[in-house]
Formats: structure tokens, sequence, C-alpha cells
């Protein structure tokens, strides 16, 4: 890219106002001030160390170099608004590619500077972290269109520099996928619960006894169950925790449920393997081991067969 665009880039990334700045309501902080605060009011902060420990040793072996920088995420607490309710399902919030900054909230109501519930608290910022490392990790690559960076390449997700993206999305209500963005998502969030579930097992952390929080455990975890959409029908009728538990719901069944049958439908019984190369391919951009591997179990092309939509080479007509 040229200087221009290079120096745009620097300034949204050293500036990440418009993205704080779409919840006014919120106070932000690093996770390391953040963190300081809550064990300075007596939170035990362990569990959040010791799941990044273990994370970072995990991704190590999927080919990550270097973690989300900690003070490049920022989380939001103290708020002002009544009935806040923060956590991963929270909108407008996650990881940024173009100013490399995660933007998360504190789970449950947000009305104060440390969580009503620590533990579900340090299980949800884990699963949030973890998450994201994986975004920063994935492969980037980036080209300059009239004078702005415009990313190429995300991962093993692609989109030409003139718009077109290389796998179409998914009809509504669908169950499958052949959207590599659903599939890169489910990838990382499933990484991130488990690193998550282990946490909570180590740790002791059990699940708690309202709807509410004991949908947040599970979905933090990885062990949703069928039954579990009716438990969402009953948790809160209106309000903020009523919105977090919809989308919590939502990305359940568009995410996460979606990559699980991709992975069984591609490749039964080697499902763990599948995923596994996945996230390999994801953090290095190359998906030629993936794609080799795609081809032993169901013939020549079958990466592009899966997921290349048939309008990514057509020109873009101008008047």
């Amino acid at each position: 890219m040229g200087a221009g665009a290079m120096a745009g880039l620097a300034a949204m990334r050293a500036d990440v106002s418009a993205l704080t700045g779409k919840h006014p309501a919120h106070v932000f902080r690093p996770l390391p001030e953040t963190l300081n605060r809550w064990a300075a009011d007596g939170i035990d902060t362990a569990p959040f160390h010791a799941g990044v420990e273990t994370a970072e040793r995990r991704y190590a072996g999927h080919g990550l170099t270097a973690m989300l920088p900690l003070d490049r995420v920022l989380v939001g607490s103290a708020s002002s608004r009544a009935d806040a309710f923060g956590g991963f399902h929270h909108p407008d919030q996650g990881y940024r590619h173009l100013q490399m900054v995660a933007v998360i909230t504190m789970y449950g109501p947000m009305e104060r500077r440390s969580p009503e519930c620590p533990a579900l608290a340090l299980l949800d910022l884990l699963r949030a972290y973890a998450h994201d490392c994986l975004h920063y990790g994935a492969r980037r690559r980036y080209v300059e269109v009239a004078g702005r960076p415009v990313r190429t390449q995300y991962g093993i997700n692609y989109r030409r520099a003139t718009g077109q993206s290389y796998s179409a999305a998914d009809r509504i209500g669908s169950r499958h996928t052949r959207n590599l963005g659903i599939v890169m998502e489910g990838a990382c969030d499933k990484e991130a619960r488990s690193i998550t579930r282990r946490t909570a097992e180590r740790f002791g952390i059990a699940e708690p006894s309202d709807t509410l929080g004991a949908l947040a455990f599970r979905d933090m975890t990885g062990t949703l169950t069928d039954e579990d959409a009716r438990r969402v029908a009953g948790a809160p009728e209106s309000g903020e925790q009523a919105r977090y538990a919809s989308a919590l719901s939502g990305y359940e069944m568009g995410v996460n449920r979606r990559y699980a049958h991709f992975l069984a439908e591609i490749t039964p019984g080697e499902e763990s393997e599948c995923h596994r190369r996945i996230l390999k391919a994801v953090i290095t951009g190359d998906v030629t081991e993936l794609g080799v591997w795609l081809d032993e179990r169901h013939g020549p092309g079958t990466f592009t067969g899966l997921f290349r939509t048939p309008g990514y080479f057509e020109p873009v007509l101008t008047a």
C-alpha cells in the first residue's frame, strides 16, 4: 500500500473513539486495568489468567505466534444507562481488524464497575479474548483502493478489491453453511469455548441456577443443548436481558450449530481433525494442506467447489 493508505491505517489504530463512541453510556478501560480494578474489589482473577495461558499454548500448536495484546482490548462497564446488560453477545462489539482492537463489555448488569457474578464474568471475558485472539492472528492482506486500505484476504476468506465475496451468504434459517465467514467464526468460537470449558472445570465453576445465567454458562462453555432453545423462551421477557438471550440463541443457531453441521457433513468421524486443519489454515492464510486433505476425501477441487460463488470472477460493469 502507498504512504497515504498506511498513514490512514495508523491513524485508525491510534484513535479508537469511533468504536467506543457507539456506546456513549459505557466507560471503557484497557483489559489489564479492568482486571486490576476487579482484583482490588476482592475478585480472584486467576481463572482468566490460567485460561489465557492455556490458550497461548494451544494456539501455538496451530501456528499462532502472538496473542492479541491485552492493552488492545477495551472492556466496558460502569454504564450510565439503566438496565444495561453486557457480555459476549452485547451489540456492536468484538475485534475490529482496521483498528486492531477488541471492544467488549462486562458480562451482566453494567451499572457497576465490578461484575455481579464474578466467576461468570471472568469466563465470558476469557471466551471473548480467546475468540478475538484468533481473529487477530488470522492472515490478512490489504490493497490500496482510491487511497484507502481494502482487505482482500482474511484467513481462508477472500474478497476482490472490486467487492465480490468468495462465498455467498447462507439462506436464512439454514442448518448448513457454505459461507467462509461462518466457518471461520465457528472455528474461532469452538476453540475459545473449549478453552473456557476446561477453565471452568479446572476451577470448579458451577452453572448458575437462574435461567439466563445457566444459558450464558452453557453458551460460554459450548454445552448448549437443543432443549435450551425452550429455556431462552423462559428468559426475561423485556429489556436488555431479553435481547441478550435472543442474541445468544441467534448466534448459536446461525454460527456454532452451522459450523458443527458443516464438520459432521463434510468430514464425518473426522470433525476434530478437520477443525484443527481449518484453524491452521486461518492463521497461515494457506489453504493448500486443507485443500489436499479435503480432496483426498471428496475429489479434486473440493474447497473451491464447496465455497466459491459463481459470481466471484464476474467483471464489474461500469456505466
